[in-house]
């Protein structure tokens, strides 16, 4: 029987490129801070870097047209004391970023609609509640103002920007350090890769696991999970004997993955970036000097290798530009933002196509800018799908509103704390007790107004001699 070997896929001949010097972003200090984040975040208008900075923590925000050598004295955002370990650019608001840092603060940013004229000190808010530093940020993909972040107290929380305040905290899940967190595709459940080796979804309203999964990954080295469109999870890590794994989970039945393939024996970190539209996953591992890609489908062994787009240089990190930032007319798929040791060097992937027409295979309806709901439905228990754009005539960045936080009083939180405290006080077990303290109030009282007494007759005679 014939039998056909290789499988067609329209993403087999994916070409790589990495663009000329003059389009590289030159002469940056990129951050050498010993954690596993991507140190990069892009979307149409700007690329954004942690850097190098002396006496707090800092990031580069670039406008995407601002390549070339970058002067030393170009401004950054600064207004952390520790180094910045994450950033992540609101998917809503192509103007808000947020930062994660050391010095256990979440601080969000507005950056001027034509990029930083001078240092950015001031947040529009800075978020305050983990007491370790925080080295995972990521926005909800489809609420407005909903920012989840991760720290190495083993806490997630959910914030609502809006209101500058902590909604949700998801203590005592994770017994150790979490190496990622990831929403799903509507923003219902988040998945989180943990030191102790397990893979968790979390329905965050309700603060509970739905689906865990130990040992996932059997090797000691950071892990990674991410969900796909259709629900299931996508995980890279490594194996007993240090091989670099990538597996496939069902969160409904997570007893035994879908799929698992041992890699190669590199220890770098394997960071996967995916994109729904074309349910292609890029792993791009930090120190590599590669960038593999791979297609997800419904049939065996639903992980299918593509191929290898591979580089002179190791990354420091990566960047990943939405859909909506790509180049439907060169048919470019997906477009990486490489950082070595100092500069950034774009690298454009195309699916080499002879007709100049849109190509409506490569470029479904994509996620657009727009939020399907507000924080506060969120919170209340709504879902909203990613309201979808088509990217036919290219996309067309609209006006974008400030991020306006209005800080709720935060003294009638106190004194609704402490009226709940007075109200739920324990009853005192030991009547003597009580009584005792009683007494005691009483005889204070008694003294106060023997005082007064006291008081007004020396005003009085006071009085008479003044006279």
């Amino acid at each position: 029987m014939f039998r056909r070997v290789v499988r067609a896929s329209k993403f087999r001949h994916v070409f790589g490129q990495a663009l000329k010097n003059d389009q590289c972003y030159d002469d940056i200090r990129v951050s050498r801070v010993t954690w596993d984040s991507s140190f990069c975040a892009v979307n149409p208008k700007f690329v954004a870097i942690i850097i190098e900075a002396s006496g707090g923590g800092a990031f580069l925000v670039l406008p995407l047209h601002k390549s070339g050598r970058i002067d030393k004295a170009y401004p950054t955002v600064c207004g952390h004391t520790g180094p910045v370990l994450d950033i992540d650019w609101c998917p809503h608001n192509d103007q808000v970023i947020a930062s994660g840092s050391e010095d256990c603060t979440v601080m969000v940013w507005q950056i001027p609609e034509n990029g930083l004229v001078t240092g950015l000190s001031e947040p529009v808010v800075v978020l305050e509640g983990h007491s370790k530093r925080v080295g995972i940020i990521t926005w909800h993909p489809t609420a407005r103002n909903v920012l989840l972040s991760a720290g190495c107290d083993n806490l997630v929380i959910i914030w609502n920007v809006g209101t500058g305040e902590a909604m949700i905290q998801l203590e005592d899940m994770h017994p150790d350090v979490i190496f990622s967190a990831c929403w799903n595709r509507n923003g219902s459940l988040i998945c989180t890769a943990c030191k102790d080796k397990t893979i968790r979804v979390i329905d965050p309203r309700k603060e509970e696991i739905v689906g865990e999964k130990e040992k996932a990954h059997e090797g000691a080295r950071p892990m990674r999970a991410i969900f796909l469109s259709d629900g299931n999870v996508f995980t890279t890590g490594f194996s007993r004997m240090s091989e670099r794994q990538l597996a496939l989970w069902n969160p409904q039945a997570m007893d035994e993955a879908i799929s698992v393939h041992e890699m190669d024996t590199s220890n770098g970190v394997l960071l996967p970036f995916y994109d729904p539209d074309t349910s292609v996953v890029y792993l791009c591992g930090k120190g590599d000097s590669s960038i593999r890609y791979f297609e997800i489908t419904d049939e065996a062994p639903f992980v299918h290798y593509l191929s290898t787009f591979t580089t002179k240089e190791p990354q420091r990190g990566m960047g990943y530009m939405p859909k909506r930032g790509l180049d439907v007319n060169k048919c470019e798929i997906a477009r990486f933002y490489k950082l070595h040791e100092r500069k950034c060097e774009p690298i454009i992937m195309t699916v080499p196509r002879k007709s100049d027409l849109f190509q409506d295979d490569l470029y479904p309806d994509t996620a657009g800018p727009d939020c399907a709901i507000e924080a506060e439905d969120w919170f209340e228990g709504r879902n909203g799908e990613p309201i979808l754009i088509s990217l036919k005539n290219g996309y067309v960045p609209g006006k974008n509103r400030d991020l306006k936080v209005v800080k709720k009083n935060i003294l009638d939180n106190k004194l609704k704390r402490m009226s709940t405290h007075l109200y739920n006080a324990p009853k005192y077990k030991n009547e003597g007790k009580l009584e005792e303290i009683l007494k005691e109030i009483k005889s204070l009282k008694d003294l106060v107004s023997s005082q007064e007494k006291r008081i007004i007759q020396l005003e009085e005679q006071m009085s008479k001699i003044a006279i």
